[in-house]
């Protein structure tokens, strides 16, 4: 593989915001992994395997950025509720499609099991539920986000 589909490859992972892009051809084997913090610069490296891999590590000062800190009034209605986190890794959909309303809003009283969001990871759709009833308080997420493990994404009263 040349080093100017390398160059493009690393430019689109940096770009598109995934994690880790893994392309074979024939007997080449390229993987580009985003790792680091933003402290750190592009670092291209190269790897011995048994069969010919490259290894290319590529950060992005986009996605290495930290999430932004919550205000002092999340962070108050956050220790009053129950925090709704995300339980797993994807992007955060408010809505079941772009023109549609969202499952919820602040202020909207939810019971156990309502739908709260839609978090699709791998290209699957999964339903986040309410774990119980009561009002929503905050919506610590903007619509098409990616969200990490763990997360918050709700705070329910």
């Amino acid at each position: 593989m040349d080093l100017r589909k390398l160059k493009k490859l690393i430019d689109l992972v940096q770009e598109s915001g995934i994690a880790e892009l893994e392309i074979s051809e024939g007997e080449e084997k390229v993987r580009i992994n985003r790792v680091g913090s933003a402290d750190q610069a592009v670092l291209p490296t190269v790897q011995a395997a048994p069969a010919p891999v490259t290894t290319i590590s590529a950060v992005s000062a986009a996605a290495a950025a930290k999430p932004p800190v919550p205000d002092d009034t999340a962070v108050t209605e956050e220790s009053e509720g129950n925090t709704i986190k995300s339980p797993m890794v994807g992007i955060f959909y408010r809505a079941s499609s772009p023109g549609a309303s969202p499952f919820v809003e602040v202020g909207q009283s939810v019971s156990a099991g309502d739908t709260l969001c839609i978090i699709e990871a791998m290209k699957l759709l999964n339903e986040i539920e309410a774990e119980a009833s009561g009002t929503i308080k905050a919506i610590l997420v903007d619509n098409g986000q990616p969200v990490e493990y763990g997360q918050p994404l709700f705070v329910i009263a």
